[in-house]
């Protein structure tokens, strides 16, 4: 279990993910007639902004971003249909009431905690730099809501109480966002370091900036069905502007050895991770909400045996808890796990199932058995019928239908002390790696090329710290399969497959012979949640809904 330099005010932290805001309107009124002068206070203050999203990350917007794309919300004979949520994801055959998108209020709540900071730091009168970090979070937010939702509000501000609020189109708030982030971004620390971990800094705003910079040509649109891959981005040079600011930073890197890409994902990885530009901080007590390897583990995973008979998990030691199991890897994005030496491959399993080492979580020589016979994981998904319950049947035949990402591996100490199943892994947001392949694509694209890169060097960067074969040249297929392999469970495949025109396709369960499978291109963005129109009468619900 890690310790964190900001165990002082965990129990904030506790209280927070608990916590959410139903109503956009609402005035939230500070504890404080002045700011807190002490370090300590302060940080308390500054983690309500900070960590707002910890809990919808950690879970349900995962689920928003990878059961559309990568994996498929399976269930067991009626075991986890749970309302059909995640076969709605898996199918694009959204709800309104899907408890897979029904975080947006985490971050309204997150953008009304930036705007009070900022009011008790001194509103207009505040000092720039102090109240830059809270401006960052709140473009974030921004950000996060504008690219899943389509049309939200720009709130810059604490509205006055019952007044109503305005959503802004898409065009709208992403020219906002690029104004907030260049205003920001010269005012915030450059240092990255462990006092800066988790928190927004210089880099943490720029790779924002780049993100938004890359789809630009999507977010130009107000109608999200108007957006086609061929249309020209405007803002392709800019993003690779800011990618060399990252890169020649020197504050980054990719890792080293081979070995050292799957470790940065384990549970004590965090502030060393040199790759990690923006990560979200868990901890298995202390900050909880990860909760990834749950559902990505084998259903009856507890009740597994080594040869020996011993009660044993594959991931190498006994399990009390029990595991979700009910997300598969498609089998199209499981072929990208082809490579030879390639160590992503490490982070899936597939086929013959063998017990890991528990301590460098390796693959040992050793089967792994359930009832006393071993396990195989199948490439393909076998539905027992063709409705949206997508279920393969409660058995160890159905539980083995597709392959199992162990990306975020568990701990095992953490996840059977602990109630909720949380892990310490930290979820990284922005990556160095993901600067590398983002200028790789802009210059695919048509920017300038800089720094005698191309698109081949740069993507060659990430085949060799992952032991994969090099390339001589790069097609923008190529590197949205390279981008799957690379950020695989980072919640940016829905992002890179709007982008790239691939949202529509047919993967996994997706398919045009499948009776609720839906490829209306208003599916690029998802319905606003019923709760949320509750609270905002005067919205109408997003086009297709």
């Amino acid at each position: 279990m890690k310790t964190r330099l900001y165990s002082y005010f965990t129990a904030g932290l506790l209280a927070l993910t608990m916590v959410g805001c139903t109503d956009l309107d609402v005035d939230v009124k500070s504890k404080y007639t002045e700011y807190p002068s002490s370090e300590v206070a302060l940080e308390g203050k500054m983690a309500d902004v900070y960590y707002a999203f910890r809990g919808a990350l950690g879970r349900r917007f995962n689920e928003a971003q990878t059961l559309t794309t990568e994996e498929v919300g399976v269930s067991f004979d009626g075991d986890w249909v749970d309302n059909r949520n995640y076969s709605h994801m898996s199918l694009h055959d959204f709800s309104a009431d899907d408890a897979s998108i029904g975080w947006y209020t985490d971050l309204a709540s997150g953008i009304t905690k930036c705007n009070q900071i900022i009011v008790d730091m001194g509103g207009d009168n505040a000092d720039p730099k102090m109240i830059a970090p809270a401006r960052a979070m709140r473009a974030y937010y921004h950000f996060i809501l504008m690219d899943n939702y389509g049309a939200v509000p720009i709130l810059d501000k604490i509205p006055d109480e019952d007044a109503g609020v305005e959503r802004k189109s898409r065009p709208e708030v992403a020219k906002w966002i690029e104004s907030e982030l260049l205003g920001v971004i010269p005012l915030l620390t450059d240092k990255s370091d462990a006092s800066t971990y988790g928190k927004p800094n210089k880099w943490m705003a720029e790779a924002l900036l780049v993100k938004l910079y890359l789809n630009w040509a999507v977010y130009a649109q107000s109608d999200v069905t108007k957006y086609e891959p061929s249309q020209a981005n405007e803002k392709l040079n800019d993003c690779v502007k800011y990618c060399d600011d990252i890169i020649k930073s020197g504050l980054f890197s990719l890792g080293g050895g081979v070995k050292s890409w799957r470790a940065k994902f384990y549970p004590d990885n965090g502030a060393q991770v040199k790759d990690f530009i923006y990560a979200m901080p868990y901890d298995a007590v202390s900050a909880q909400g990860n909760t990834y390897g749950r559902f990505r583990t084998w259903r009856k995973a507890d009740g597994g045996t080594n040869q020996a008979g011993t009660k044993m998990s594959y991931y190498g030691e006994p399990s009390i808890k029990s595991f979700g199991g009910n997300f598969a890897m498609s089998p199209e994005f499981a072929e990208l796990f082809s490579l030879p030496g390639d160590n992503r491959n490490d982070a899936v399993l597939g086929g013959d199932v063998y017990i890991l080492n528990p301590t460098t979580h390796e693959k040992t020589s050793e089967r792994w058995l359930y009832a006393g016979k071993p396990v195989t994981f199948t490439k393909t998904i076998t539905l027992k019928a063709q409705d949206a319950d997508l279920n393969v049947g409660n058995d160890a035949n159905g539980w083995s239908q597709g392959w199992k990402s162990i990306k975020f591996i568990p701990a095992n100490a953490d996840y059977v002390a602990c109630n909720g199943r949380n892990q310490s892994n930290d979820i990284p947001i922005f990556r160095y790696a993901d600067i590398l392949l983002t200028k790789a694509e802009c210059i695919l694209r048509g920017a300038t090329a800089t720094n005698g890169d191309t698109p081949a060097s740069l993507m060659n960067q990430i085949r060799a710290y992952a032991g994969a074969p090099t390339v001589t040249s790069v097609t923008l297929d190529e590197l949205l399969k390279e981008r799957g392999r690379e950020f695989f469970d980072e919640n940016w495949t829905r992002n890179d497959w709007i982008r790239f025109g691939t949202w529509e396709n047919e993967f996994g369960v997706h398919r045009k012979n499948f009776p609720t499978a839906n490829f209306d291109k208003t599916r690029r963005i998802f319905p606003i949640p019923t709760e949320v129109r509750k609270k905002n009468t005067n919205w109408e619900q997003n086009p297709g809904y």
